[in-house]
C-alpha cells in the first residue's frame, strides 16, 4: 500500500509556526528572495513550487506580472493562499505531488523552487520545474546548504513537522548546477544568505537559453 505523503497531514498553522518561530526563522528569509527575484528578473508569469500558503507572494507587481502559477499537493494550501489573495492578477492554483505527476502547463518566464527538491528530490520535480521555464525564462532555486554545528532540520514544537524530516535531504548546488547546464540552463547568479539561526541558504537564477 502507497504510503500518504506527510505534507497532506501538516496544518498550514504548524507549517508556518514552525518556520517563522526563533528557532527556524525562515519564513520571512524566504519570502525576501522570492521578492529579489521578482525585483531582478521582472517575469510576465510566474510559477511558485511548493506554494504552500503563498508565503512571499505579497511582493508580486500585478502590473508587471500578468499570470501567477501556484502549485501544492496540499489543497488546503492552496485553498488559503486563493483566500489570502483574492485579488492577484492571473492566480492559477494547481494540485500535483511535483515528486510523481508529470505537470502539464503552459510555461512561464519564471519558475521558483524554495526548498523544494530538499523535500521532493531532483528527478520527476526537477524534470517538471525544468518544463515550466519559457524560451529566455529562468528558474530560481534556493537551496538550504550544510552548516557546521546545524541539523539540517531544526527541532520544532509541533509535533507534525516531525513527520517531514526523514524526507529531506540537503541538495548540492554544485550537482544541481551540472544537471541544469545539461539541460540548457545556465547560472547567471547566485548568492549566500546565512540566517539569524546560523543556518544558511544558497539562491540561484538558471537562464534557458
Amino acid at each position: 500500500m502507497m504510503r500518504m505523503n506527510p505534507w497532506l497531514a501538516v496544518p498550514l498553522d504548524d507549517y508556518e509556526g514552525h518556520m517563522g518561530s526563533d528557532a527556524a526563522n525562515q519564513l520571512g528569509p524566504l519570502a525576501d528572495l522570492f521578492g529579489e527575484a521578482l525585483a531582478r528578473l521582472r517575469p510576465r508569469s510566474v510559477a511558485v513550487l511548493g506554494v504552500a500558503g503563498g508565503n512571499g507572494l505579497q511582493h508580486l507587481d500585478g502590473a508587471i506580472t500578468a499570470r501567477v502559477v501556484g502549485i501544492d499537493i496540499n489543497p488546503g494550501y492552496l485553498a488559503a493562499t486563493r483566500q489570502r489573495y483574492p485579488e492577484l492578477r492571473g492566480l492559477e492554483l494547481v494540485c500535483a505531488d511535483l515528486a510523481h505527476d508529470a505537470i502539464d502547463i503552459e510555461p512561464v518566464s519564471l519558475v521558483h523552487a524554495a526548498l523544494v527538491f530538499e523535500h521532493a528530490g531532483i528527478g520527476r520535480c526537477l524534470d517538471n520545474a525544468v518544463s515550466l521555464v519559457a524560451p529566455g525564462g529562468h528558474l530560481s532555486v534556493v537551496l538550504q546548504i550544510p552548516t557546521e554545528g546545524q541539523e539540517p532540520v531544526t527541532p520544532s514544537a509541533y509535533a507534525s513537522m516531525a513527520s517531514l524530516a526523514d524526507g529531506f535531504t540537503l541538495v548540492d548546488p554544485h550537482r544541481l548546477r551540472r544537471r541544469l547546464a545539461q539541460q540548457d540552463l545556465r547560472l547567471t547568479h547566485q548568492l549566500r544568505l546565512t540566517l539569524s539561526t546560523g543556518k544558511a541558504f544558497w539562491s540561484g537564477y538558471f537562464e534557458r537559453k
